[in-house]
């Protein structure tokens, strides 16, 4: 049985092997999978399980949603896709969402990283300093 650390720097390997330009190409992986469970090593199954692991966090980082109180324009959707790809790179896919409660402003998410400028936050920070 493979220890838990070849299973690891097996799964990096695999991982590093599916990125092209810091994007991942899906064909890539599709391969990488097929390649492993052709093979049937020992410890296979743990290794696609870390390396899906490896994956979901990736997506993560290349994942973000904007949620705003009224739909944005255009022309701020779009700025605020460029900023985003500025800060993350190529490849972010964004989710504009709608969020009443926010009451004003825009709360972005990407993975861990949250900015929050919206009217909720600044009014939840007042009544905190109260």
């Amino acid at each position: 049985m493979m220890k838990a650390k070849q299973i690891e720097r097996e799964a990096k390997q695999l991982f590093r092997f599916c990125m092209v330009g810091g994007v991942r190409d899906e064909a890539r992986v599709r391969e990488a999978v097929r390649k492993v469970l052709e093979a049937k090593r020992r410890g296979h199954l743990a290794l696609l399980a870390y390396f899906r692991r490896l994956l979901k966090l990736e997506r993560s980082r290349h994942t973000a949603e904007v949620a705003s109180a009224a739909s944005l324009p255009a022309a701020l959707q779009a700025s605020v896709l460029t900023n985003l790809e500025r800060l993350y790179g190529p490849g972010i896919s964004t989710s504009f969402v709608l969020n009443p409660a926010l009451i004003g402003g825009m709360c972005i998410r990407v993975s861990s990283d949250v900015y929050d400028g919206s009217v909720r936050a600044g009014l939840d920070v007042l009544q905190k300093s109260l």
